[in-house]
């Protein structure tokens, strides 16, 4: 092994976020990943069909506009086009019908009726300071806001939603908001729930909406992967490390892995204390993946559903508070949340001679066993009727497999940790830096550390940042831009 100035493990978005950031400081870098390809949740694969390619884990991503490393990295410039859906997610309700968030607010409003003024009060002030409160979402949760106003908009409102209630009165625009708080996969209602759903549903109307990348997720990861190399960098696949003992010599270690990973890596090198604080590391509720390869669009009851870029079945609001409270307390529903993509809708070049991916992932408790296809096909099937005709293959990943494709995943819990109140604030363990551990030079950047799960590459970027400081003495933020 060829020694570096800086080690990566882990070539998901944090970790390719970090190595670049690394990298464009003028270190030499060395990025490990156990996959024979790089990108982590970030790969796009032909998994049933030759022609056919589906997301292997993340397939939309409303945190890249907001996320400070992604504004300076600039996929755009970089001929990464983000396709952003007209209708960024929808919700189809059990007695017909749908809620439908557009990335027109003023549309969105139209739609809501009633509700239509109240969901303005509610996203409006958010969306005219959108990337301040993303901001503030998007940090290391440590420092202070660079836009309090919008920490001071922020607030109030996840405080106010809390509970379930909030403003709005019909249970269409209830379940609509509330279906967006499933994203946080955990009981609801919840205080992370109440915050995400507004970070993510402001997001929708903002410039950036909830977009997917053209041809699919690996575009972003190519981006990375190609500025790093033509900074210097190197990667290593099909290399899985087990021992920190088996690294090069470097002067920095960033891990892009699960507090499980950095136990198995590190063993007796970690302080007992640090250890004991690490196994009490907390994951969510897992994620079952199905993916479908379809002969057609998904047959929605509500044909506004089919322009949607993401569509979240769960119900009423009073049937997702059960569904997802019962799953993170570890038993299974037979109505779970489902969140569903239907890529085609948004990348027509998604569709290959008639035939589309179509991509879904139902919440279950962590580490179940099911194969997901049968209840996922199921939950579809109640609000398209005939999607199952539609099905020309299928794939289940269960909960309790989906550590063998990402080891983050302990489980299945995509977002590498519960989104507690504490443990959103004090992951992966209370520290001033959370990115730094005990061991000399050896630092986390996964989605274990703030500001937590989505594709945005700040916990790397913000790792390495600290990295910098701490091992090289360099202060100045390096330039990302192409």
């Amino acid at each position: 092994m060829s020694e570096a100035d800086a080690v990566v493990v882990g070539s998901g978005p944090n970790g390719l976020a970090a190595a670049v950031t690394l990298a464009r400081a003028g270190l030499s870098v060395e990025v490990y990943e156990r996959s024979d390809t790089p990108g982590g949740g970030l790969r796009t694969l032909p998994l049933l069909d030759s022609d056919v390619v589906h997301d292997v884990c993340a397939a939309v991503h409303p945190m890249v506009w907001p996320s400070r490393f992604m504004r300076r990295f600039d996929l755009a410039a970089r001929g990464v086009r983000m396709l952003r859906p007209e209708l960024a997610y929808a919700h189809p309700m059990p007695e017909g019908g749908a809620g439908l968030a557009y990335t027109d607010l003023e549309r969105t409003c139209d739609e809501l009726g009633e509700d239509g003024p109240r969901w303005r009060r509610l996203m409006e002030p958010l969306v005219d300071r959108g990337r301040g409160a993303a901001d503030l979402v998007l940090s290391d949760l440590r420092s202070l806001p660079a836009d309090p106003w919008a920490a001071a908009l922020l607030g109030p409102r996840v405080l106010a939603q809390r509970a379930g209630g909030g403003p709005l009165r019909t249970e269409r625009a209830r379940a609509l908001l509330t279906g967006v708080a499933g994203h946080v996969i955990g009981p609801l209602p919840s205080l992370p729930g109440s915050a995400v759903s507004l970070l993510l549903g402001h997001l929708a109307h903002t410039p950036g909406g909830w977009p997917i990348p053209e041809g699919g997720s690996a575009a972003v990861a190519d981006a990375l992967v190609t500025d790093l190399l033509a900074h210097g960098g190197r990667i290593r696949t099909g290399h899985e490390v087990t021992d920190l003992r088996e690294l090069p010599p470097a002067r920095a270690m960033l891990l892009d892995v699960a507090p499980r990973g950095l136990l198995d890596m590190g063993g007796d090198l970690l302080p007992d204390r640090y250890r004991a604080a690490l196994d009490r590391f907390r994951y969510a509720p897992g994620a079952a993946k199905a993916d479908f390869v379809v002969s057609g669009p998904v047959p929605w009851s509500d044909h506004d559903v089919g322009r949607a870029g993401t569509v979240h079945l769960g119900g009423t609001q009073a049937q997702m508070f059960h569904a997802e409270s019962e799953t993170a307390r570890g038993r299974r529903v037979e109505e779970p949340f489902v969140l569903l993509v239907d890529p085609a809708v948004t990348d027509p070049s998604r569709e290959v001679d008639g035939l589309r991916p179509v991509w879904a992932y139902a919440h279950v408790p962590n580490g179940d066993p099911r194969d997901p296809v049968d209840l996922v096909r199921r939950r579809i099937e109640t609000f398209a009727p005939g999607f199952t005709d539609t099905i020309v293959a299928a794939q289940g990943v269960p909960a309790a497999r989906m550590a063998e494709y990402n080891p983050n995943h302990v489980g299945g819990d995509i977002a590498a940790g519960a989104m507690t109140v504490w443990q959103t604030l004090a992951r992966p363990v209370p520290a001033v830096d959370p990115y730094r551990t005990p061991l000399g030079g050896v630092y986390l950047c996964s989605s274990s550390t703030p500001p937590g799960p989505g594709v945005h590459g700040v916990s790397g970027y913000l790792a390495a940042l600290s990295a910098l400081r701490r091992e090289f003495g360099v202060r100045d933020v390096p330039d990302l831009a192409p």
